[in-house]
């Protein structure tokens, strides 16, 4: 069964959502330049609130290593995303500082940017068009790929069952496609999650 991830979570009502439809990871955002940033008590409260079955990722771009691991350690995030420009060495280096599942975004535009995937030392890979910006590129591109990856760009509740039907990612990864106004949207996070789940 792919894996079901919501993220850009901010509030508590997002929270409770997720409680309700229970995505298999929530993610929450700490890189400072986007618009659903939030701080580390933010954080902190969420996750309380938060069911014990429903894994937290925190997002990071070029982050402190120092940074990720205060909140892997304060039982904040159980899984750890980077999307920014951290290579084999940050990659090697945090593995050294925490004992839980990292994810690195790659950015797919052309055929080229599928190669030596198999390289980058993670746990998991998000193949993405962009950094965040909610747009599908072309899913055949992924078709020689073989490690487990979470696809993200442009998903939303109309398209992500025909992207689990032909990928068979591990995960889809979601955030705009289940926001109106910039804010979470329960009906969207439960078509999106019924979407996701359904065979085809």
């Amino acid at each position: 069964m792919t894996k079901i991830k919501c993220c850009g979570l901010m509030r508590n009502a997002d929270i409770d959502m997720a409680n309700r439809l229970h995505p298999d990871y929530i993610g929450f955002v700490f890189a400072k330049k986007s618009r659903r940033y939030i701080e580390m008590d933010t954080a902190k409260a969420l996750k309380s609130r938060l069911d014990q079955d429903i894994r937290a990722v925190g997002v990071f771009v070029d982050a402190e290593i120092d940074e990720i691991t205060a909140l892997v350690n304060a039982g904040i995030i159980e899984m750890i995303q980077l999307h920014g420009s951290e290579d084999v060495n940050y990659l090697k280096r945090l593995q050294e500082h925490v004992d839980v599942p990292i994810i690195k975004a790659v950015q797919i535009r052309t055929k080229e940017d599928t190669k030596g995937l198999e390289s980058i030392p993670a746990d998991l890979l998000l193949l993405d068009a962009g950094a965040g910006d909610g747009k599908v590129f072309d899913w055949d591109l992924l078709e020689d790929i073989r490690q487990p990856y979470f696809l993200a760009g442009g998903l939303n509740p109309e398209n992500v069952g025909d992207a689990v039907a032909l990928l068979h990612p591990y995960g889809v990864d979601v955030s705009t496609g289940i926001e109106t106004d910039g804010y979470k949207d329960e009906a969207k996070m439960r078509a999106f999650i019924n979407a996701a789940r359904s065979e085809k």
